[in-house]
């Protein structure tokens, strides 16, 4: 296997710093943590580099906030200073990684997203299906608290199969080992830092923040170790991921069943990820299926009546023109004019 060749000191230079500072910046440069930071760009920038170079870095704290968009998720927020070491990484290792993703996985990834998944889920159905001449069974399946149940030690193991330079492999320790879940204790308590060293040895140590953008990166090198085995182990011919949702689709629901049993013994033992117990099904296209906000049958698609609830309730609270115009190029991806009507006559 072709490995990530590129060595610590290549990766961690001021002028790649700089660079990432510029891809940070965008759409930030009214915050006052970043108007902070900039004020003594240089500085900062230097007094990271050293720590770096050092290797006497040490990763923040997190602040935390709540959303409820589309449902309600704890979000963790780090320091200007090691979000800027988010984007150095990001823009280092996302080439190399996304080279080793299966084709049909959607999530944070250039040139992919929901749009073209749900195309895609379309274009499967009309394949599986014959144009509709034959049934077309689709599973669905969703992880139970996806981000939360990140296995730390099972991380580690899969980046140091692709990255050999010891140092950049302390690097990434140090992102990974930044933010902590405990879910056998509670799923709610987050451990941070050197507070887990105060914590029985046994404990598992688990979770990465939804809000670091190398978290993205990292839940799909994760799932990459289930995608390959999924594509070329089990030689599912119909299957798409997104995030923690995936489907896989065919003619013969046995078929699914077994599959099913052998992705869930493949997630518990190999990843320590268990399948949502009320969000896996196994249903015919025509009876319509949910994935990815929108309920899709063989020759259309309709809006999922949660998602529409809630983008009445966001263009009510925020009735600017771009916002109702990114909702409009949402719906443009389905059937929906009587929605696209309403929201344009204003009568929502």
């Amino acid at each position: 296997m072709r490995r990530f060749i590129h060595t610590y000191d290549n990766i961690i230079t001021i002028e790649k710093l700089l660079q990432a500072w510029q891809e940070f910046l965008h759409d930030k440069k009214k915050k006052n943590d970043v108007i902070l930071f900039q004020s003594k760009l240089m500085d900062n920038i230097f007094d990271l580099y050293i720590d770096l170079k050092n290797k006497t870095y040490v990763h923040g704290g997190y602040k935390a906030f709540n959303i409820s968009d589309p449902k309600p998720r704890q979000i963790h927020k780090a320091m200007v200073r090691d979000r800027l070491l988010h984007h150095l990484i990001y823009q280092e290792f996302y080439g190399y990684f996304d080279s080793k993703f299966i084709y049909d996985s959607y999530s944070c990834r250039i040139e992919k997203g929901t749009h073209r998944s749900i195309n895609r889920f379309r274009q499967m159905i009309r394949i599986v299906s014959k144009n509709s001449a034959k049934t077309c069974f689709v599973l669905k399946c969703d992880i139970r608290k996806f981000f939360a149940n990140i296995d730390h030690n099972i991380l580690k193991d899969i980046l140091t199969k692709h990255v050999k330079d010891e140092d950049i492999i302390w690097l990434l320790e140090q992102i990974i080992n930044s933010f902590h879940t405990n879910t056998d204790i509670s799923d709610s308590v987050y451990i941070q830092n050197d507070t887990l060293s105060a914590m029985a040895e046994n404990v598992s140590l688990k979770g990465l923040p939804l809000g670091n953008l190398t978290s993205q990166l990292l839940v799909n090198i994760y799932m990459n170790e289930f995608d390959q085995y999924i594509k070329h182990k089990l030689k599912v011919k119909y299957y798409i991921r997104y995030a923690d949702d995936f489907v896989v689709l065919s003619d013969d629901k046995e078929y699914l069943e077994n599959t099913l049993k052998v992705m869930k013994e493949f997630l518990e033992t190999k990843l320590k990820l268990n399948m949502h117990p009320d969000k896996v099904f196994i249903k015919t296209i025509y009876s319509g299926v949910d994935f990815l906000g929108w309920v899709h049958f063989p020759k259309h698609r309709v809006l999922r009546t949660a998602t529409k609830r809630r983008m009445f309730r966001n263009i009510n609270k925020n009735p600017k023109p771009n916002t109702i115009q990114s909702y409009l190029g949402m719906l443009s991806h389905g059937n929906a004019y009587k929605l696209k009507r309403k929201i344009k006559e204003n009568k929502i």
